[in-house]
């Protein structure tokens, strides 16, 4: 192979890996919680079926995954750590972004009742658009469309009430 060639042989950036054990544990934790929580779903008087069949069932599903993860992950201990960093864990950028989209959820959480879902969506997509470097001038109107579509979608086709906090005040 000559200089040139070798120039373009690159060796692969190393991913993030968890042993699938962790993630088959951590999985079956959130089946565990799904299936404990769905017991309080109330019945529909008259039909076998009732609202918590479906969440049910991906919990079951979920278990039986989870399952099959943490066998693979205690097959594959010797031949796999249970925790690899990857390359993006010593980059600032990639690290502040994902704290970022950590911190949007747990705003989200926290103010959506009292902010409601189009001040806070807008306040969580300018700042993530900010932070990957999109002009204010393109962020602030993409961020208010994204929010009216999403809410849209939610609210008048799927029939989800997000909350309005502020808005009715103001509208």
């Amino acid at each position: 192979m000559d200089a040139r060639n070798r120039a373009c042989v690159r060796t692969a950036p190393s991913n993030m890996r968890l042993n699938d054990a962790i993630l088959g544990s951590a999985f079956l934790g959130i089946a565990l919680l799904v299936l404990w929580n769905v017991r309080t779903l109330p019945t529909i008087p008259g039909q076998d079926v009732g609202p918590a069949a479906f969440p049910g069932l991906l919990a079951a599903l979920l278990i039986v995954c989870s399952v099959i993860l943490i066998a693979r992950g205690i097959v594959e201990r010797g031949r796999q750590n249970w925790f690899e960093a990857g390359d993006w864990m010593r980059s600032l950028p990639h690290v502040r972004n994902f704290a970022l989209v950590l911190g949007g959820l747990l705003f989200y959480i926290l103010f959506a009742q009292t902010l409601g879902f189009f001040l806070c969506a807008i306040l969580i997509l300018v700042s993530l658009f900010l932070s990957l470097r999109v002009r204010a001038t393109t962020a602030v109107p993409l961020a208010f469309a994204a929010a009216l579509v999403v809410h849209s979608v939610f609210y008048k086709m799927l029939k989800v009430p997000l909350p309005w906090g502020l808005l009715p005040v103001l509208w």
